[in-house]
């Protein structure tokens, strides 16, 4: 059961929606299930003689009178409005349960009290077999406000409540961290145009993309605008700086023809423009090289940076854990947006879904993940998907989703917790398109069995206590041809077999072959890095007799994937 509080100031037009045919004709026998006072309510529903302006004029009452005694100015968004839904497949409910959903909603919200007489005057309006309007004007008969702070968060409470009681679907509950749903008017809308989603949820998810990949605030508007987004600022009279942003979508237009603007943190909390402040980059980090020698070297940072921040979870440090879920959001998006393939898809919606993952009231430490966020950005740049190396960064990213489902649910965050889940479902399935003909490749280039032989005393040695499961393992062939390529690199295989064993315990591993696998298949080329130092020696060396080369190109600075 869904609530949905919000506030206005037209008592009349929304009597007018409520009790009219909807948007697209889908109000049907609209009409009052409970009320403040059900004797002396119009019921411009079931009664042929009663007109909206009178239930209006009912409503209005104290507020008319407040309004005299202001001079003739009258109390601000004065009108409360919840509409409150049953979740898909649940029972019918009656009007008289409905009635009671009602009396019990206006009761923890503040508007009327169980037996408060000045309380303020409200209706519910059910034109729908799964839902109800309640709407309330918010002055009590003695001329004060009701007290309705945090009414979102008790409304919440309340229906998880009655969802017991009523044996109702128990939805997921929230810490007011989950960004504004998209309202009836926006979806229909969408529908209207032919779009998917709404304006509101596309422009939401552009924003978290850019943001994931650029490196400063100016880059971030200026992507934005390039993409075809209306971007407007505010700028701060005495300091210059930027203190809040709105977004319009392209050709998402009013009945005046003027962009439909939303406010970043309209589109998603952690899209304010202070939260944005924290999570885009410094100056150092905006002065990050965009190019590395080893095109290898963006998807191994971010493997190993995701390592850590599994261990970050584990650590008690609420901050640091939820500064680096954060930044974990941010690598998902670059992970999908540098990858190729069929899995891209997959990686996508995993991106999408772990949003609602990535907050919670829980205050971040933005700065304890920095290098998990540097290393993401640096993915943004990347030039190709080098194979194994990026199948080991998507195993690393099924990892910290199961970890962070799991962190979100110890600390009873259940909206974030099913987020997570859902990411690690897209995250599961993008890996198994991804990995299966990888190994199944690396299988059919394994090593001759001497070699193979060699290298099972290598991992008996090594790891005697996984040792069998890990010879038993149908990644087991594809293990050998690693550790071949791996020894090719530089790498003693025993003394990197214990040390990439010993990185997370195995025992809890559904597949530890794979595990290793991909651990060692993130491990650099030690003689490729030797060979570079002694380039990187040698051409220092020289540089007294060689020029300067050019400065980069202004176009090539600004240039974004």
């Amino acid at each position: 059961m869904v609530p949905d509080v919000s506030t206005g100031s037209n008592t009349r037009g929304l009597i007018v929606y409520l009790f009219g045919p909807g948007r697209r004709d889908e109000h049907t026998d609209a009409h009052i299930v409970a009320a403040w006072d059900m004797a002396g309510a119009p019921d411009p529903g079931r009664d042929p003689a009663a007109t909206y302006s009178q239930l209006a004029k009912r409503l209005d009452h104290h507020v008319d009178l407040r309004t005299r005694e202001l001079g003739g100015k009258k109390p601000p968004q004065h009108v409360w409005h919840c509409p409150v839904r049953t979740a898909p497949g649940d029972r019918y409910l009656t009007d008289a349960e409905w009635a009671e959903v009602a009396r019990r909603i206006v009761h923890v919200a503040g508007i009327a009290p169980e037996g408060d007489e000045k309380a303020c005057r409200w209706i519910a309006v059910r034109h729908a077999d799964d839902h109800i309007h309640i709407m309330a004007t918010t002055v009590r008969a003695d001329g004060r406000r009701p007290r309705t702070h945090h009414d979102g968060r008790r409304t919440q409470a309340e229906c998880r409540k009655i969802e017991a009681e009523f044996g109702l679907r128990r939805l997921k509950s929230g810490d007011l961290t989950a960004p504004r749903t998209p309202t009836g008017a926006e979806r229909a809308k969408a529908e209207c145009q032919g779009q998917t989603v709404t304006a509101r949820q596309w422009l939401r998810e552009q924003a978290y993309a850019v943001a994931a990949a650029v490196r400063n605030e100016a880059d971030y508007f200026t992507v934005l605008q390039s993409l075809g987004i209306k971007v407007k600022t505010r700028i701060g009279p005495e300091t210059g700086d930027v203190i809040g942003y709105s977004l319009a979508a392209p050709g998402d237009t009013n009945a005046a023809g003027e962009p439909v603007w939303y406010g970043g943190s309209k589109l998603a909390p952690d899209l304010s423009i202070n939260r944005l402040h924290e999570r885009l980059p410094d100056q150092e980090m905006a002065d990050h090289p965009r190019h590395v020698a080893d095109p290898t070297d963006p998807w191994r940072h971010t493997t190993t940076a995701i390592h850590t921040a599994r261990t970050v979870l584990d650590s008690g440090d609420d901050a640091a854990a939820q500064g680096h879920l954060a930044a974990f959001g941010d690598a998902l998006y670059n992970i999908a947006s540098a990858t190729t393939g069929p899995h891209r898809a997959e990686l996508q919606a995993a991106a999408m879904a772990f949003n609602r993952a990535r907050r919670s009231a829980t205050r971040a430490d933005h700065q304890a993940a920095t290098a998990l966020r540097k290393a993401a950005k640096e993915l943004a740049y990347a030039s190709n998907e080098p194979g194994g190396i990026a199948i080991a960064l998507l195993f690393a990213t099924v990892h910290l989703a199961r970890a962070a489902a799991k962190w979100h649910e110890q600390r009873g965050h259940e909206q974030q917790a099913a987020a997570a889940e859902e990411a690690l479902r897209h995250l599961q399935a993008g890996y198994q398109q991804a990995a299966t003909p990888v190994l199944a490749d690396l299988a059919r280039r394994a090593p001759r069995a001497a070699t193979a032989r060699r290298f099972e005393q290598d991992v008996r040695a090594a790891l005697p206590d996984h040792a069998d499961r890990i010879l038993a393992a149908p990644a087991w062939t594809a293990l050998t041809t690693t550790l071949a390529q791996a020894e090719t690199a530089g790498h003693n295989p025993r003394r990197l077999l214990a040390e990439v064993g010993t990185q997370r315990e195995l025992d809890s591993a559904e597949h530890p072959a794979e595990v290793l696998n991909w651990r060692i298949a993130a491990q650099p080329n030690r003689r490729a890095q030797a060979a570079r130092t002694r380039s990187t020696v040698s051409g220092t060396s020289s540089m007294s007799a060689t020029p300067h080369p050019p400065a980069t190109r202004p176009e090539e600075r600004s240039r974004h994937r």
